[in-house]
């Protein structure tokens, strides 16, 4: 049931159901989730582990807050993730898997196309999961694992249009080209190069909520 709960939970947070910022109580959640206490506080004792909440003791428990140097901190640490799973995963990719990348990307062209994100971050994920699968590393899939839900929560908060997700389909295109011939090294410089676009796309909107539009942490 803790696991029940911290995917629940965790899918809250992600898809802003509970908004940065706010205060949780494991009272109201298990009450939400029609669950006990004691797995409820096990899942959020997991997520803040993956600083998606955080606490004060005696003081409070809440949905952590988005801040730009946060975000840029968490994309930084996933580009340097990425690079090595790619590096060490093109040469282990059999035909399948690079049929199976290409078929997450016409996924993720349907989802653009239905402007349905939670789609799109399926589709992508499971195309990049293709390339950790064959590195064959299993503290860095767990490494990446952890970093997942704070990725899709900046995507759900600042993507909801699903804004700059055109390119992610050549960017795709290019990296399926690139494993296919097993150039590693061209692979993992190219997934670098989008990450960094991403950031910057990023960056442009925490600026526009700067100007005053919105509060930049939600």
């Amino acid at each position: 049931m803790s696991d029940v709960a911290f995917d629940r939970i965790c899918d809250a947070i992600v898809t802003g159901q509970l908004a940065p910022g706010s205060k949780v109580r494991d009272s109201d959640l298990a009450d939400q989730l029609g669950l006990s206490r004691t797995p409820v506080r096990e899942a959020l004792a997991r997520l803040i582990d993956t600083g998606l909440v955080e606490a004060k003791p005696a003081a409070f428990t809440r949905i952590t807050p988005l801040h730009r140097a946060d975000v840029e901190a968490t994309l930084a640490v996933l580009e340097v993730l990425d690079q090595l799973a790619v590096r060490t995963g093109v040469p282990n990719l059999t035909p399948d898997m690079i049929a199976l990348m290409r078929t997450a990307n016409d996924d993720l062209a349907q989802a653009i196309k239905a402007d349905d994100i939670g789609s799109a971050l399926a589709a992508d994920d499971i195309l990049h999961g293709v390339i950790v699968d064959a590195a064959g590393n299993p503290l860095l899939k767990r490494l990446i694992q952890q970093v997942h839900p704070q990725i899709h929560r900046i995507y759900y908060r600042k993507f909801s249009s699903l804004r700059g997700w055109q390119d992610a389909l050549e960017h795709h295109d290019n990296l399926i080209k690139l494993c296919a011939a097993g150039d590693s090294a061209a692979a993992a410089e190219i997934s670098s190069q989008h990450r960094r676009f991403l950031g910057g796309l990023i960056g442009e909107l925490f600026d526009i909520d700067e100007d005053g539009s919105t509060d930049p942490s939600q």
